[in-house]
């Protein structure tokens, strides 16, 4: 991967995010059962989170193109969305009892927004 930390983590997160989007855009019913949550209503809202991570996704591909330049999406996709994504799973579990099956998103999607923080913050140190 070039030696480039960013450009590692943004196919890390591309997969990650291609992973999950296709089962909730072509299986969504199966993908819920699969986490212990009833199946969508309407399933299309399923679907369009699958179209908003695929997006994430294709982000991802073009910003490891060239990570230096395409740092704002790095800020954008991996801490910012990433970052509230945690905040909404666990709101929800405790909340509203979501299935526990959905902090594992919390967690991932944590650690990547973690990890895209701290790369973010390295690499802006270095440059000066």
């Amino acid at each position: 991967m070039n030696g480039h930390p960013l450009k590692t983590l943004a196919w890390v997160s591309a997969v990650y995010d291609l992973l999950l989007a296709l089962p909730m855009m072509f299986a969504a019913p199966a993908t819920a059962a699969l986490f212990g949550a009833p199946p969508p209503v309407p399933v299309v809202n399923a679907q369009l989170n699958g179209v908003f991570t695929f997006s994430l996704a294709a982000g991802y591909v073009w910003a490891a193109a060239a990570p230096d330049a395409r740092r704002g999406y790095f800020w954008i996709a991996g801490v910012l969305a990433k970052g509230l994504g945690v905040v909404l799973f666990v709101a929800d579990h405790f909340l509203r009892g979501s299935p526990a099956s959905f902090l594992i998103f919390a967690v991932t999607d944590g650690t990547l927004a973690l990890v895209t923080l701290v790369l973010l913050l390295r690499s802006r140190s270095a440059s000066r």
